[in-house]
């Protein structure tokens, strides 16, 4: 089962004890309010992931290729024309 280890029965026990410390009131309230910060967090990491490929494929842009080299990189022709 998920939760790491919790069963059956611990999860029912998790909703008594919810049920006590909150009223079943206060509980959707609850789930609403957990729901939303979960949201948000994956939002968040979902717009890091991307800011670091961009970020990653801009670099990647930036870098000349092994193929690709400036007159500067080529020494220069010193022989003498014929």
């Amino acid at each position: 089962m998920g939760f790491g280890g919790i069963g059956p029965t611990g999860i029912i026990l998790l909703v008594i004890v919810a049920l006590l410390l909150f009223g079943p009131n206060k509980l959707p309230e609850l789930g609403r309010a957990v729901g939303r910060t979960f949201r948000e967090f994956k939002e968040g990491a979902r717009d890091i992931i991307s800011d670091d490929n961009s970020k990653r494929k801009e670099q990647e842009k930036a870098k000349p290729l092994a193929s690709e080299s400036t007159p500067a990189d080529k020494p220069a022709d010193k022989r003498l024309p014929e």
